[in-house]
């Protein structure tokens, strides 16, 4: 499975970005993650499309929505809100199973990574 992750851009504090994350099968989780400069990668938001009900890291609750447009295999991440603290590069990732809740937060869970795509808010 192939992922293209895109929409990054430079926006101002308080604004909102929606990412994609455009995959060439059908995936049964899709997480986003990212890496800020000089910091490791780090989870923000997961959905099993299966059953059950999105995950979001802290720092993503009542800004990030993630979603899916299943006539186009793609996944959405909408940032509302923005901060400064949420420049990163924003990676989508898949796996062709539904990830347990205690390990959809977790990098090596999945399978398929995207190449990356960066964000960047000025305050």
């Amino acid at each position: 499975v192939q992922l293209q992750a895109s929409g990054g851009g430079l926006v101002q504090a308080g604004n909102s970005l929606k990412l994609s994350c455009e995959a060439s099968a059908r995936t049964l989780t899709t997480g986003w993650f990212r890496q800020a400069p000089g910091k490791e990668r780090e989870f923000v938001a997961a959905r099993r499309w299966n059953f059950g009900s999105a995950i979001y890291a802290d720092s993503a609750k009542g800004r990030f929505t993630i979603s899916r447009d299943n006539t186009k295999n793609t996944v959405y991440l909408q940032m509302n809100s923005l901060k400064s603290e949420d420049t990163a590069i924003y990676y989508c990732a898949a796996a062709q199973r539904g990830i347990i809740t205690s390990s959809i937060r977790r990098a090596h869970e999945y399978d398929y990574w995207g190449q990356g795509t960066e964000v960047t808010v000025s305050s």
